[in-house]
């Protein structure tokens, strides 16, 4: 009674394109009883475009004030139902979830997104981030700061953009520090609204 990651994955892959959509990430948690599929989606890099094209030319509908285009993904309610009617489906039938019950969310990746993939750091250049290594930088392993650059699976983070924290504060008096990729254990971008 496993269950196959990578197998739903593809399939939600498969499916978000059929939608003009793309899979941000997912996650399965809980036990026997109270099991949950967590997908996050958002538009495909073409409907992204799109929307970044009315936004410039005023045409979208109302965004949220002071946040940029690209940190949003254009995922509708609407979008996540259809998604969500039609993946719930494929699940089901190819049984890829053993055991009779389970929650389906869908949802966006949301303003203070995960970021995993090198694709997520180069096109995030430029935002807030915070972010965990496995092994300590400077004697700390949380940072947060601005991504000034992403070359060569490594990240610059200008520190002055945000006050430092704790450790932080105190481990460099540099306002860069530069992180390999392979080091980074989690980030997320921070609001900036």
């Amino acid at each position: 009674m496993a269950v196959q990651l990578e197998e739903i994955r593809k399939v939600a892959q498969r499916v978000a394109a059929s939608h003009h959509l793309e899979l941000v990430d997912l996650e399965f948690q809980g036990g026997v009883k109270f099991r949950t599929l967590r997908i996050f989606l958002e538009k495909d890099a073409a409907e992204r475009a799109k929307l970044a094209a009315q936004a410039q030319a005023g045409e979208a509908e109302e965004l949220p004030k002071g946040v940029p285009v690209e940190m949003l993904s254009g995922v509708t309610h609407e979008d996540c139902a259809a998604f969500a009617q039609d993946f719930g489906t494929v699940l089901d039938v190819e049984d890829l979830i053993p055991g009779a019950e389970y929650t389906l969310e869908v949802s966006s990746p949301g303003l203070e997104r995960k970021l995993s993939k090198a694709e997520d750091f180069s096109r995030f250049q430029g935002s807030l981030v915070k972010l965990q290594t496995f092994t300590p930088v400077n004697n700390n392993r949380q940072w947060q700061g601005r991504l000034t650059t992403f070359a060569d699976n490594v990240l610059t983070l200008d520190l002055a953009a945000i006050k430092q924290k704790g450790k932080a504060r105190k481990a460099t008096t540099e306002q860069i520090v530069t992180i390999s990729l392979a080091n980074v254990e989690k980030a997320n971008l921070i609001a900036e609204i």
